[in-house]
């Protein structure tokens, strides 16, 4: 399996993806965080089908990968066709792999046009130290979290054991437990962990 590289000199893209970790370590606080969960969580902005919305990220390019340069509606297609192929008779995993990047419609104007340091890129635990093995580390001391002894130790925010399931809440889907896992966690880093969950689809 191939991972992403960020430290890649032949990549075009390498100093924009830099630029975009060090401006998303800057400014992803604990508070921001927070904010954007109260304001999205109303559910309020629009309403549409899944094709809809997928048809809206033929606009955006994800500024955060290395090694993508088409619009995310392709990285979608193309995931959940590799998936069929690889696994042709479970169909909830192809529906997984359609939509495991759909919360990029945030950065259409329907939906506020947020921008992308705040909805793309591998994602990680605010509130609690920010762990080396995050990509661009070293953009955090910028952070006004990393000085925050309130949000800098090992815990931070959270209690020892409290578990993945204690941050992400229930909602009416059918999609079985390891959709909403893949969904949810694709691309987070696990911190103060001795392993990282990337399960980051690639399809070239």
């Amino acid at each position: 399996m191939q991972y992403r590289d960020y430290e890649n000199e032949k990549s075009d893209r390498r100093k924009g993806v830099e630029e975009f970790y060090r401006t998303n370590h800057i400014n992803q606080t604990y508070d921001y965080v927070q904010k954007l969960r109260k304001e999205y969580g109303q559910l309020n902005r629009c309403e549409m089908s899944i094709w809809e919305a997928c048809e809206l990220l033929n606009e955006f390019v994800d500024e955060s990968d290395p090694d993508l340069d088409e619009p995310q509606i392709e990285h979608l297609l193309q995931t959940a066709e590799a998936i069929r192929r690889d696994h042709p008779n479970e169909d909830w995993l192809h529906l997984t792999g359609l939509i495991h990047d759909l919360g990029k419609v945030l950065l259409h104007p329907k939906f506020g046009a947020l921008p992308q340091w705040s909805v793309v890129g591998d994602t990680y635990p605010v509130g609690c130290a920010f762990d080396e093995n995050i990509v661009h580390h070293k953009y955090f001391k910028e952070n006004p979290d990393y000085n925050n002894p309130k949000y800098n130790t090992r815990l931070g925010v959270y209690s020892e054991g409290c578990g993945l399931d204690s941050v992400a809440k229930e909602n009416k889907t059918t999609l079985p437990s390891p959709a909403l896992f893949i969904i949810r966690y694709h691309s987070f880093y696990d911190s103060n962990s001795d392993c990282t969950l990337h399960l980051q689809f690639h399809n070239k």
